[in-house]
């Protein structure tokens, strides 16, 4: 009974099958191989964005932060959630890939509002050269706490951004989910809603390791292949990574993997609902923070139900204490783990 991390399960079959037909003879490095050449049409395909530059790195946080770098300058600050990865997981690497541009935290929810927004985007450049000026906008598709901006609110905040003048950043790690949920077009949860520039998310879903940049103005390149360079970031033999973002997107594999794990997640929710249990957040995806009691807690342990607790002590002597528990579904996570789990919480 996993349910630690969507990044945790195995890899389709169909992505090792791709691994090892890319493992024949030669190919040139670096991304010049005729695998790179396909996915990054694949994707410009996919997100209906023609003049689109793709770029495969290895990491989210690589994704992110090189991102996050080619639309920020040193004595910029970027804008985004108390909760988001790229302030509480990553450990401080977007300061670092950007030259020392700060984080300015908006709102205290696990998503950002358009008046949260406007208030601090106005509350910077009162100082002149002495504090940090406007940057981008960050927002993440699938939330850390399971939520999702749908795409009203997305154009919303985006337009505020855009208002302003700054360029607006997607942390896409669970993109996938989120289309799923939605039933949206990839390109009207990017571009169209105003985003610049996207981390589109694979190894949540199923990939080895592999993630895909996408800069929708391509004007942007040159500077992002530098960046990717100089960080350590651009593999030699980058025909693996292209391997698997080619497999992940035909076929439209990497949309049928993610509703596969959205899918279980639901029938977890409704497990756990019968079983009496609350929700710190309403789910939407494939990462439910759902509440019940110490003793339950204890019971799911005792019987191997691996996941983290997101409040509250482990151990503690009060046994109806009631404590969250972030459960995430990947795509291979078979229902009768989570039949078995949810007899456990029943007792």
């Amino acid at each position: 009974m996993y349910f630690a991390s969507d990044n945790s399960g195995p890899v389709p079959q169909e992505i090792l099958d791709a691994l090892a037909e890319a493992n024949a003879g030669y190919a040139m490095g670096y991304g010049a191989d005729p695998l790179t050449t396909e996915v990054e049409q694949r994707i410009r395909d996919l997100f209906e964005a023609p003049q689109a530059a793709v770029y495969l790195v290895a990491t989210g946080t690589a994704a992110n932060v090189l991102g996050l770098a080619t639309v920020t300058q040193p004595w910029q600050t970027i804008f985004c959630g108390p909760l988001a990865h790229i302030h509480q997981d990553e450990c401080n690497a977007p300061e670092f890939y950007t030259g020392g541009a700060k984080l300015t935290l908006v709102g205290d929810g696990d998503r950002i509002t358009a008046g949260a927004l406007r208030k601090a985007i106005e509350a910077e450049e009162t100082r002149g050269v002495h504090g940090p000026q406007r940057g981008c906008l960050s927002l993440t598709s699938v939330t850390e706490c399971g939520t999702i901006y749908d795409l009203p609110s997305l154009q919303e905040l985006c337009g505020i951004a855009k208002g302003f003048g700054l360029p607006v950043h997607l942390d896409g790690a669970r993109f996938a989910n989120a289309v799923g949920t939605l039933g949206c077009s990839p390109a009207e949860m990017s571009w169209k809603a105003g985003v610049d520039v996207l981390s589109f998310g694979g190894t949540k879903n199923g990939l080895m390791g592999a993630e895909a940049v996408v800069l929708f103005d391509p004007a942007r390149a040159q500077e992002f292949e530098y960046r990717r360079k100089r960080g350590g970031h651009l593999f030699s033999k980058h025909r693996y990574l292209s391997a698997q973002m080619a497999a992940y997107l035909r076929d439209d594999l990497w949309l049928k993997l993610a509703k596969a794990a959205n899918d279980r997640a639901a029938r977890l929710v409704d497990g756990l609902r019968d079983c009496g249990a609350g929700f710190a957040y309403e789910p939407a995806a494939n990462m439910v923070f759902a509440r019940f009691s110490r003793a339950a807690h204890e019971r799911l342990r005792a019987a191997g139900a691996v996941y983290h607790l997101w409040d509250g002590a482990e151990h503690g002597d009060n046994p109806a204490e009631v404590l969250t528990a972030r459960l995430v579904c990947d795509w291979s996570l078979p229902e009768e783990e989570i039949d078995r789990f949810l007899s456990v919480l029943k007792g």
